[in-house]
């Protein structure tokens, strides 16, 4: 492997039934993951987390927090301050309850998998140290769907701060793949007086770092990831501060990047619109060095 660029060895033949016709692409689940940047000495650096080996889907790679949209996030009890509901359905292209169940995701993802909290007890407010057995115990409450967002936010007395999120870009899992995502990325800065952790079962670690340096790695073979992180982390590279990142999203363009596959010349030919450095040719027959 050239780089670090995670390439499942199940793909060729999955693609191959796709071209001749013999495989359904299932629906993809929507699904939102976060970004969170914090300053560091000149440039940001993002907090990632290293999926464990063992894990079905893109084991051993790097990635953010994030995961699939919960039924429950559609519930309009959430509190929610920041840009309305229809200003988020126009920026995401859906409907307004399913803005909300997107950013409601990444939000509650993000504090399920990191333990940060993009909410406050006012709308121009945000919630310090959210450590203590109280805080674990709804964690994990919310984790084991034991809890619903809405019900969290109720007890707490908190509100949703939409404004602490920038959309920055939407990638759908490959029509071949068996379990597919629609997934909207984001951007946030680490609040004030918060703190990551390893909150997740599905990590094995967690660090801070640099785009520049995790991309590096990434081209050395060191950092496996999926397109779209590693994508994604080379956009962050041109920004200064978190503060920076977030003033960026709003310009940014979201229309979904879906990979292709197709039969040419007997060759498989995989690309990703508009990131030709993903773009694999593969023989009939053979998976991919």
């Amino acid at each position: 492997m050239a780089n670090g660029q995670w390439f499942p060895p199940e793909w060729p033949e999955r693609i191959r039934a796709l071209a001749e016709g013999t495989l359904t692409p299932v629906t993809p689940k929507r699904a939102a993951t976060v970004m969170l940047l914090r300053d560091d000495g000149g440039a940001p650096a993002v907090h990632m987390l290293r999926r464990r080996a063992s894990m079905a889907f893109a084991g051993g790679a790097y990635a953010y927090p994030g995961g699939g949209v919960d039924p429950r996030d559609h519930d309009l009890r959430i509190g929610w301050a920041g840009p309305t509901r229809a200003w988020w359905a126009q920026r995401l292209g859906v409907d307004e309850t399913s803005a909300q169940a997107v950013v409601c995701a990444a939000v509650r993802e993000t504090y399920e998998e990191a333990g940060v909290l993009l909410a406050g007890p006012a709308p121009d407010t945000v919630v310090g140290d959210t450590t203590g057995a109280d805080w674990e115990a709804d964690r994990a409450a919310l984790v084991a769907r034991d809890l619903s967002f809405a019900e969290f936010l109720e007890r707490r007395g908190l509100v949703l701060r939409s404004d602490l999120l920038g959309a920055w870009t939407r990638w759908i899992t490959p029509e071949f793949e068996p379990r597919r995502y629609d997934t909207w990325f984001f951007v946030a800065a680490l609040p004030e007086g918060q703190r990551t952790r390893n909150a997740s079962t599905e990590a094995d670690s967690t660090v801070w770092i640099r785009p520049a340096e995790a991309a590096a790695a990434y081209d050395e073979g060191e950092l496996l990831m999926m397109p779209p992180t590693i994508a994604t982390l080379r956009q962050l590279i041109g920004c200064a501060t978190a503060a920076e990142a977030l003033k960026a999203a709003p310009g940014r363009d979201l229309t979904p990047v879906l990979a292709t596959a197709r039969l040419e010349d007997g060759r498989i030919v995989l690309s990703w619109p508009g990131h030709d450095e993903f773009t694999k040719h593969i023989p009939t027959g053979q998976a991919p060095a």
